[in-house]
């Protein structure tokens, strides 16, 4: 072996430690006994009441299966969705409007914009389905006329209002004022400088709300939007107070002939809780739709 491989060699051997691969990393998980023990103890106590719910004699479960897919049941579930979607939708469309009269310059336009969402805001739900449906009280007869001129339409308000005619009324408008802030919310939060951007390129004012602001606006308006669906699926109950025959209104009537108050109570949240349930499976597709490029959890 030659001088110059012996020091090679002896270069390498110095150097060998270096290279050797270094040892293994043990993993050694926390114990979350903490975590364990609260999932039992939840567990038991689920158990326990679940079971203390099932086998109550009182519950009556025969009841509940009985008037489950009760014809009357039913109608008032088909009325609850039906006022549930047209009043948010109405309100959804009067928001809209109402948003833009907020962001708007002109200080009377704005003030009477926010003076609306200060009202039906302010008071409750139930104050103004009484109002609307007692409004013959006030006006007996709705007219519409030109000033100091004749009178276009005249009629009875007990005729015009009618139970769902005040329903509609009152959920609407007041559902409105919510939606106002929820489109509002997301106007304002759309970056002033891509709507200039479409000013430069010629666009015209629908063309940049539904091709630049909408796409951006829907995905952090859906969700408000959702729980503002789900929430008015629950206030339609109020309409029992005007004698509307909606789910709630339908339990009413029957508990009150058999005075099965508990089983028919559970009937009516059993189908709340299946209204609510497809609601949100349609709201997680509409985010998903509109959060392409968006992270959603």
């Amino acid at each position: 072996m030659s001088v110059g491989e012996l020091k090679t060699r002896r270069e390498d051997d110095s150097f060998s430690h270096l290279q050797e691969p270094p040892g293994e990393v043990i993993y050694v998980p926390a114990r979350r006994y903490g975590q364990w023990v609260f999932i039992a103890f939840m567990l038991v106590v689920l158990g326990t009441v679940g079971w203390a719910v099932v086998t109550n004699p009182r519950m009556s479960w025969d009841v509940v299966g009985q008037y489950l897919f009760h014809p009357a049941i039913l109608d008032g579930l088909l009325l609850t969705c039906w006022l549930t979607l047209v009043t948010t939708f109405l309100g959804l469309v009067i928001g809209i409007a109402l948003a833009t009269m907020r962001m708007s310059s002109n200080l009377f336009i704005s003030g009477m914009s926010g003076l609306y969402v200060w009202f039906f805001r302010g008071t409750p739900l139930l104050v103004q389905l009484i109002i609307l449906y007692n409004l013959a009280s006030l006006f007996p007869t709705l007219s519409i006329s030109i000033p100091f001129g004749p009178t276009l339409f005249s009629a009875n308000t007990n005729a015009v209002i009618t139970p769902y005619v005040a329903a509609i009324l009152g959920l609407c408008l007041h559902e409105a004022a919510y939606m106002a802030e929820i489109v509002r919310g997301g106007l304002l939060s759309f970056d002033k400088g891509q709507r200039h951007a479409a000013d430069a390129l010629g666009m015209t004012g629908w063309q940049k709300f539904m091709h630049v602001v909408l796409p951006q606006v829907m995905p952090s308006i859906i969700p408000p939007i959702g729980n503002q669906l789900i929430g008015m699926l629950k206030m339609t109950s109020l309409v029992s107070v005007i004698a509307l025959s909606d789910l709630l209104y339908s339990v009413q009537l029957i508990y009150s002939r058999n005075y099965q108050t508990i089983p028919l109570l559970l009937v009516a949240c059993f189908w709340y809780l299946v209204a609510t349930t497809v609601l949100s499976g349609v709201q997680r597709l509409v985010e998903r739709r509109f959060g392409k490029g968006i992270a959603v959890r």
